[in-house]
């Protein structure tokens, strides 16, 4: 049973059990209470403070109802809302019994004041004075009893308005129940779909996974084990250990490869019968493409280089015709890929006699260029990183990075958004490596726009300066245009 229950049955029982007299049934203990005391008096017995009338309980279990109504489910307070409603109903039965108790008090208080003025009038004397005061009294009480009507008509409004509070609300939380369940009962066959799907896409899965899972295993097994191979092969210490081996084979090859030029040079002087002249010069350096010679002297009694005119030739081993290499008058020199498969020669010109040093054999191909030129061909435009040297044999004050655009149809030097020179491919156009020295002569090209405007370019490697110069050639041949240096001769060396 609810509080709300609760207290309307203790006021109820309350209101059954009148301490006044079977006769007069009061409504409420808060009515007038009398006894009769010392002399014949009747004395009013006070009230308890502590108990609440009808409407007080209404009232707090009103608040407490609206208190709950946050925190209840919808279930709950439709059910507090049903017990509400019916202590309601009873509660109103309740005040109809006390409304025809309270005419049938009027009617005993009438008859009894009825009585009394007919003894008032047989009587006399002191009896009379007592009769007297027994009306006045009755009269009170009827007064007394016209008020407690007035407090139960009010009960009685306040417990229709809380019946139909009660009533509202109840409804309203039916209606929000069987909202509540269909909508549950929505979610519940949605819930029941959704599981539905989820077991056939598994039962499928499980289908698949049955067909092809040993062959998945098979293929995951061979790629775990391809993958530990290639962990093994990765190790930073095996990579550390390939790369010491690798540069300890490069230079033992240098070694080689310089000791081998020394006996081919000496095999030759032998054959030309020249063993026991003394060799006042020789070129030094690895006889490549990329590389740099140099001529030194072998003797003491060599006179000074840069007192003598020096100037490099290249020739074919076949017929043994020397190519004058135009502007090639230093000591040292850097071949070109016109160079490869060619011999060099340089000839010392002293005060009395002409010296005649060459290399060994041809000069060879760098590795892998040819592959990395054939991949830039395939491209449209191809940009290359350098250094600005000279413009119009002026050196240039900043030599700042420009780019070099090398493209099947032009070439372009450009420096940010600014464009320095582009030209079309023409006779009148010179690309080939630069023949003078320094330590960037590997590394650098002279570049004749047209007639008038020329550049000395420097790259980033001798590797960027051959495929620069090839993949121009090439281009330019595309274009029946022969792009080589100054005075050089048509045809190109294997590179």
């Amino acid at each position: 049973m609810t509080r709300f229950a609760r207290g309307f049955s203790y006021t109820v029982q309350k209101d059954a059990v009148s301490p006044v007299s079977a006769d007069v049934v009061f409504a409420s203990s808060r009515f007038p209470r009398y006894r009769i005391g010392v002399n014949n008096q009747i004395v009013e017995v006070k009230e308890d403070l502590n108990t609440l009338s009808t409407k007080d309980l209404v009232a707090r279990e009103n608040a407490l109802f609206l208190e709950q109504q946050q925190r209840l489910s919808v279930r709950d307070l439709a059910s507090k809302f049903e017990k509400g409603l019916a202590a309601a109903a009873k509660l109103s039965d309740q005040a109809r019994l006390k409304e025809a108790a309270s005419l049938e008090k009027h009617v005993i208080l009438k008859k009894l004041r009825d009585s009394l003025e007919a003894l008032r009038g047989r009587v006399g004397g002191k009896n009379n004075d007592d009769v007297a005061e027994a009306i006045a009294i009755v009269e009170s009480l009827a007064v007394q009893l016209t008020q407690r009507e007035g407090e139960l008509i009010q009960e009685k409004a306040e417990v229709k308005k809380l019946a139909t509070f009660l009533k509202q609300a109840s409804e309203e939380a039916k209606k929000l129940v069987d909202e509540e369940r269909a909508f549950a009962k929505a979610e519940i066959e949605n819930a029941k779909a959704a599981v539905q799907r989820v077991e056939e896409a598994l039962q499928e899965h499980e289908q698949m996974s049955r067909a092809a899972g040993k062959q998945d295993l098979d293929e995951l097994m061979k790629d775990v084990q391809e993958a530990r191979r290639i962990k093994m092969l990765h190790q930073p210490s095996r990579v550390m250990d390939m790369e010491h081996e690798l540069r300890a084979l490069r230079n033992q090859l240098v070694e080689k490869s310089k000791h081998s030029l020394k006996l081919q040079k000496e095999l030759a002087i032998s054959k030309k019968g020249g063993g026991n002249l003394l060799r006042l010069y020789d070129i030094d350096g690895t006889e490549a493409l990329g590389s740099c010679l140099r001529i030194y002297p072998c003797s003491d009694s060599a006179p000074e280089l840069s007192e003598c005119t020096i100037q490099w030739f290249r020739s074919t081993s076949d017929d043994g015709k020397k190519e004058l290499i135009s502007g090639a008058t230093k000591s040292v020199y850097a071949p070109e890929p016109f160079d490869v498969g060619r011999v060099l020669q340089a000839d010392i010109l002293t005060d009395d006699q002409t010296i005649t040093v060459s290399t060994s054999g041809p000069i060879d191909p760098a590795a892998g260029l040819g592959n990395y030129v054939e991949a830039l061909v395939r491209r449209h435009d191809t940009e290359f990183t350098a250094l600005l040297i000279q413009m119009n044999g002026e050196d240039h004050p900043s030599q700042s990075i420009h780019a070099l655009h090398i493209g099947k149809m032009r070439v372009k030097l450009s420096k940010g958004q600014t464009t320095i020179a582009k030209e079309y491919y023409s006779n009148s156009m010179q690309l080939c490596g630069i023949r003078g020295g320094g330590n960037a002569a590997a590394q650098s090209v002279y570049w004749q726009v047209k007639a008038g405007l020329s550049f000395i370019l420097a790259f980033e490697s001798e590797r960027e300066r051959n495929a620069a110069i090839m993949l121009a050639r090439r281009f330019a041949f595309d274009c029946n245009i022969t792009l080589a240096g100054p005075d050089d001769r048509t045809g190109e060396g294997n590179c």
